[in-house]
């Protein structure tokens, strides 16, 4: 099993050096999230939360994550990127295809893309987006964006999306693989149908248990269960070398750690701090 690092709410004059130090403990990913802005008053309650409330208030750090990818990007070799997730709903795809693949370039191909839809009506509102029939546009988006970055002169003539033959150069020389998150059937299914991977919020175990269940159950379904599949997951009740094996043992291919966490250090924490932390986990688990 792999071992992400996520990297919400830290200042960003950390990233870089957090993602050289990860890099160097043979962490396999930087988990990138996505938030566009933070409304005095929210019209919907956060998904995952018991109470509905964010975990975060107006002064919480945030950056573009594919930026965020290009820059830490720049200062590493091997280690890979992948949005952890991108609200795809409020957001333009044919934008969102040249900016994916310029950073699947720049980076040499080592950037996934996780997607979701978004859960705020305000991120979609405020971006000129309507919030009705966003899944069914957020279908269409992930059909653009897979298809520009195919590469050659392509067209689309959907129900939300219609343009003539276009083409972006240059394509990325190996596809850019696609995660999808949510947790609802219909997320569920959308990740089995199109994703090559499917990435959680926060989880408990016994639910992770059922979702891979289903997750498997679906893919089945749609004829793709001999495929490649990552199953990414920020596990909150399973830690430790008995819990990350029972992740294993359930099908986790990725697990999403914020190490300085467990060591007590929050996330305006100090660098150095961090790094540390880094160190320690690496050499407990991966060895």
């Amino acid at each position: 099993m792999k071992f992400t690092v996520g990297i919400a709410m830290n200042p960003l004059d950390q990233l870089p050096a957090l993602a050289k130090t990860a890099e160097e403990c043979g962490f396999s990913s930087i988990a990138l999230p996505d938030s566009l802005f933070f409304m005095e008053k929210q019209s919907a309650d956060y998904p995952y939360t018991p109470d509905g409330s964010r975990m975060w208030n107006e002064e919480t750090p945030w950056v573009d994550p594919l930026i965020a990818a290009a820059a830490m990007g720049a200062v590493t070799s091997k280690i890979e990127f992948y949005t952890q997730v991108l609200k795809l709903g409020s957001r333009n795809p044919v934008l969102l295809a040249r900016q994916v693949g310029s950073v699947a370039n720049l980076i040499g191909n080592r950037f996934g893309f996780g997607v979701g839809i978004g859960w705020a009506p305000e991120e979609f509102e405020w971006c000129g987006v309507p919030y009705a029939k966003r899944g069914a546009r957020v279908d269409e988006m992930i059909d653009v964006i897979k298809l520009i970055l195919a590469g050659g002169m392509v067209e689309y003539h959907g129900e939300f999306y219609d343009f003539d033959r276009l083409q972006m150069s240059p394509a990325p020389t190996k596809p850019v693989p696609f995660y999808v998150g949510g947790h609802t059937d219909v997320a569920l299914r959308r990740a089995a149908r199109v994703g090559d991977g499917w990435t959680s919020a926060m989880i408990k175990f016994d639910d992770l248990v059922q979702v891979i269940a289903r997750l498997r159950e679906l893919r089945k379904e749609y004829g793709r269960a001999d495929l490649p599949y990552e199953i990414q997951t920020v596990c909150i009740d399973r830690f430790g070398k008995d819990g990350y094996a029972e992740l294993a043992g359930a099908g986790v291919t990725d697990t999403i750690v914020v190490p300085w966490v467990f060591d007590g250090i929050g996330f305006d924490g100090p660098l150095e701090a961090k790094q540390d932390s880094l160190r320690t986990f690496a050499d407990q688990y991966i060895g």
